[in-house]
């Protein structure tokens, strides 16, 4: 019964904030298709959400956020849309840099896994 078997080590990240989860790879994408979109409306309808969740979840980001990470504009001749902040930038790229580091070693412990 010597069969080489191969294991992986998988994770999943999300950041805590002392009132619940602040950021997951959900929030992210929703991010990354406000600053695609410069629209939670459009952002919520390519990842085929309602615009109420996704909504809700800026406002939970904003919230739990030390400043908001993203920032509604007010309609006008265009319309209305939203954008992110330097410190919704700063959140994504923090999250991938955390995500890379915390993979990396996965891989490297994987290597190792013998049962």
């Amino acid at each position: 019964m010597s069969e080489n078997k191969k294991y992986n080590v998988e994770v999943r990240l999300w950041i805590e904030e002392s009132d619940g989860p602040f950021l997951g790879i959900g929030k992210i994408w929703l991010l990354e298709n406000i600053r695609k979109t410069g629209s939670i409306t459009n952002a919520a309808k390519e990842m085929k959400m309602a615009y109420r969740q996704a909504w809700q979840l800026v406002e939970e980001m904003n919230q739990r956020a030390e400043s908001p990470l993203v920032e509604k504009l007010l309609g006008g001749k265009g319309g209305g849309g939203a954008r992110l902040t330097e410190a919704g930038e700063k959140a994504i790229s923090v999250f991938y840099e955390i995500e890379k580091r915390i993979k990396d070693f996965a891989i490297k412990e994987t290597q190792n896994l013998k049962f």
